[in-house]
C-alpha cells in the first residue's frame, strides 16, 4: 500500500521506502497485490516468473489494473477441448448452476440477519428459496439465465437498508468510480476477489478465458468473473457488513470523498484487507461432502 521500490535482492525480495529495507522471504509468497505506485524493473519480474509469484495491480480508484502472470506451467490440450466442449454442449446448465450457487450464498448470507431479527427481509429470503430453483428448472437462453441473476442481486441490493447501519447508504450501484461509501466497499471488495480468484485458477489446468456465464471476450479473464460471482455474498459482502455493523470502517474515517467519487482511504483499506483475508481463512463444514474446507 505504500509507495516505494521492489527489487530482487540475491534469491529474496527487498521493497525499499522511507522506512527502509523490508525484506520479503520467497517462500513465504503467492501474490503481491500493489495498491500504490511502485517501482520494478525486469529483473524483479523473471525473478517473480521463475518462482511462481502473480502480481496483481490497482488503479488510483483502487480498481483492478492488471496482472502480471508467470509463464504457465499447468497447461493441458485435452482439458482446454474438454472445456470448449463444455461450452458448446453444456454452457446453459453450466451458467444455471453458477445463478443458483449466487442465490444460495445470498440466501446464505441473508439469513444470518433473518435470524438475529432482520425479519424485513423474509419476502427476499422465501422468493430466493422457493422460487428461483424453479425458475432455472426451465429451458432458458443464455440472456434469460443473466436476467434471472440480475434480479437476483438487485433483490440482494434492496435488503442493505434493513441490515447496514444508516450512514452506509447504498441508492445505486455505482462503479467507475463508486460514487458513496457503500459502493466504494463493494468495489474493492469486488476486485479483491476477481484477483484471488485468477490465482486459484492459475494453479489448475483451466483456460481462464473460456466461461460460461459471462460471454468470453478479449481483454479480460471471463472464467474469473463467472467464479467469483458465487462467492461474492459469503466473501465480500459479509466482510462489509461485518466491518461497517461492528464499526470498524466509519463513513467519517476511513473514505476520502469528493464530487462524484469517493474511495477508502489507506486506513481503511488496510482494515478491509484484514477481515477479507480472515474470512478467506476461515474453515466451514461442506454440506455435501461433509468436511471442514
Amino acid at each position: 500500500m505504500s509507495m516505494g521500490e521492489i527489487k530482487r535482492r540475491d534469491n529474496s525480495i527487498v521493497f525499499i521506502n522511507e522506512l527502509g529495507n523490508n525484506y520479503i522471504p520467497i517462500k513465504d509468497i503467492r501474490e503481491i497485490y500493489f495498491l500504490n505506485e511502485v517501482s520494478l524493473n525486469s529483473k524483479f519480474l523473471d525473478f517473480a516468473s521463475k518462482v511462481g509469484i502473480i502480481i496483481h495491480f490497482f488503479n488510483y480508484y483502487g480498481h483492478y489494473s492488471g496482472t502480471f502472470y508467470p509463464k504457465k506451467q499447468l497447461i493441458s490440450g485435452k482439458l482446454t477441448i474438454k472445456q470448449c466442449e463444455a461450452f458448446t454442449n453444456k454452457r446453459e446448465v453450466i451458467a444455471k448452476a453458477i445463478v443458483l450457487g449466487i442465490s444460495e450464498n445470498i440466501h446464505e448470507t441473508l439469513y444470518h440477519y433473518y435470524k438475529h431479527g432482520c425479519k424485513d427481509i423474509k419476502e427476499t429470503l422465501d422468493w430466493i428459496k422457493n422460487e428461483i430453483p424453479h425458475i432455472l428448472e426451465k429451458d432458458l437462453t443464455i440472456k434469460q439465465i443473466l436476467y434471472i441473476e440480475g434480479m437476483i442481486w438487485e433483490r440482494f441490493y434492496n435488503t442493505f437498508d434493513f441490515i447496514l447501519n444508516k450512514e452506509f447508504v447504498f441508492e445505486k450501484r455505482t462503479r467507475r468510480p463508486p460514487e458513496n461509501p457503500l459502493n466504494a466497499l463493494i468495489s474493492f471488495g469486488n476486485s479483491l476477489l476477481y484477483t484471488k480468484t485468477i490465482s486459484q485458477i492459475y494453479n489448475t489446468h483451466l483456460d481462464q478465458s473460456i466461461s460460461f456465464l459471462h460471454e468470453p471476450r478479449e481483454s479480460r479473464f471471463s472464467l474469473s468473473l463467472d467464479l467469483c460471482e458465487v462467492f461474492k455474498p459469503i466473501i465480500v459482502f459479509k466482510t462489509i457488513f461485518d466491518t461497517v455493523n461492528n464499526r470498524k470502517i466509519q463513513v467519517n474515517k476511513h473514505f476520502d470523498q469528493s464530487l462524484n467519487c469517493c474511495l477508502l482511504n489507506e486506513t481503511g483499506r488496510r482494515i478491509f484487507i484484514t477481515e477479507f483475508e480472515e474470512r478467506l481463512n476461515k474453515t466451514f463444514l461442506h454440506k455435501t461432502l461433509k468436511s471442514r474446507t
